[in-house]
């Protein structure tokens, strides 16, 4: 694939800030972080939206956070509740959960009917739907990407980062390879360095969540002006 700028590759990331542990002066460090590299967004706990929306106004980093996070098993009428909520705080983008037992189970129509009702809430704000690949088959993970298309969705998701498992760059390219090219692919959890996120895009990833912006980043940094490690593949392979 054609080399990627450092601001290129920036505008692939959503920074995520959603550890639960993170104090205020932590979340505000990130925050901070996302704006000096310049990424697309940040990912937020729903408690931190608003505060996220301030700090970072007149940043060009957009706010998202998460809906029935992490295990989606909340009521749909609980997810819509979060997404109008997290809409009136300033966030536009939004990764919901999918309802992970009723894909395993088959209940194509309940999951559908989830996704749906949430990008109806969302009214015309980017919905990107989160599978966690690592508790599913490839059979589970390939009808769960086009259940997300069904249901109206811009992103199938690959985790939480809160599963035990992240993204694999079989599982990104399988979800490709699922839907159609209005939908979009986000490769998450255990993107930490600058190799893995362009193995990522490479498979079919248009969007990273990761929160070692800085590490990925600054890798591409060092690489353009012939400061990279030894060893370091070329920038321009990729």
């Amino acid at each position: 694939m054609p080399r990627l700028t450092e601001a290129e590759l920036a505008a692939t990331i959503d920074h995520a800030i959603l550890k639960p542990e993170l104090t205020r002066a932590e979340v505000d460090a990130d925050l901070d972080v996302a704006a000096r590299w310049g990424v697309f967004s940040v990912c937020v706990r729903p408690s931190d939206i608003a505060h996220a929306v301030a700090r970072l106004a007149g940043t060009g980093v957009a706010v998202g956070t998460v809906i029935g996070f992490p295990h989606g098993t909340t009521s749909t009428a609980t997810k819509v509740a979060e997404v109008r909520q997290a809409l009136e705080d300033g966030a536009v983008e939004l990764d919901m959960v999918v309802n992970i037992g009723f894909l395993r189970s088959g209940m194509d129509d309940a999951v559908v009917d989830d996704i749906r009702a949430v990008v109806a809430a969302a009214s015309g704000h980017v919905v990107k739907v989160i599978l966690e690949t690592s508790l599913l088959d490839e059979e589970q993970i390939a009808r769960g990407s086009r259940l997300t298309e069904a249901g109206g969705a811009a992103f199938v998701k690959t985790s939480t980062g809160f599963a035990g498992g992240g993204a694999t760059v079989p599982h990104v390219r399988l979800m490709r390879e699922s839907v159609g090219a209005d939908v979009q692919v986000k490769a998450s959890g255990g993107v930490r360095s600058l190799d893995t996120a362009l193995a990522m895009i490479e498979a079919g990833a248009t969007r990273l969540g990761t929160s070692a912006s800085a590490t990925i980043l600054g890798e591409l940094r060092a690489i353009e002006a012939g400061e990279g490690p030894t060893g370091a593949q070329d920038a321009s392979s990729y």
